[in-house]
């Protein structure tokens, strides 16, 4: 687990697992508020494979706010990454699931890529913690 940048923190472990040649990348970083969600994308965003990714979904449990999500058009996703970080008692850090489509549908599998992809992200952390 390498850090991409100081300023937000940004972890990027990269491609952690491919299906049907859709790919999925999992990233995360240390928040406190929307503010620090939105720096932390734009920074993963700027690494134009990131920008041009079909989906690049998120969530974070804020302290003082709750639970925060997007999908970016990949339906209920956002709501798997809450899941685990909420099971995990995980706040106030952003996970990124990034996926580039590959052009065969995966049906139900998406959301355990998706899941994969954060516990792969947390078990990292744990690591490097």
């Amino acid at each position: 687990m390498s850090r991409d940048n100081a300023a937000t923190g940004l972890v990027r472990l990269g491609v952690v697992l491919t299906d049907k040649g859709s790919k999925y990348a999992v990233s995360g970083a240390p928040v406190t508020d929307r503010a620090a969600i939105d720096a932390v994308l734009a920074e993963l965003k700027s690494d134009r494979s990131y920008a041009k990714a079909t989906h690049n979904t998120w969530g974070a449990v804020l302290s003082a706010g709750g639970p925060i999500k997007a999908d970016d058009g990949e339906g209920g996703a956002g709501m798997v990454i809450l899941r685990v970080l909420e099971r995990e008692g995980l706040k106030d850090h952003l996970v990124i699931v990034t996926r580039w489509y590959g052009g065969r549908k995966l049906g139900g599998d998406r959301f355990r890529h998706v899941q994969s992809c954060v516990s792969e992200y947390l078990a990292q952390l744990t690591l490097e913690n």
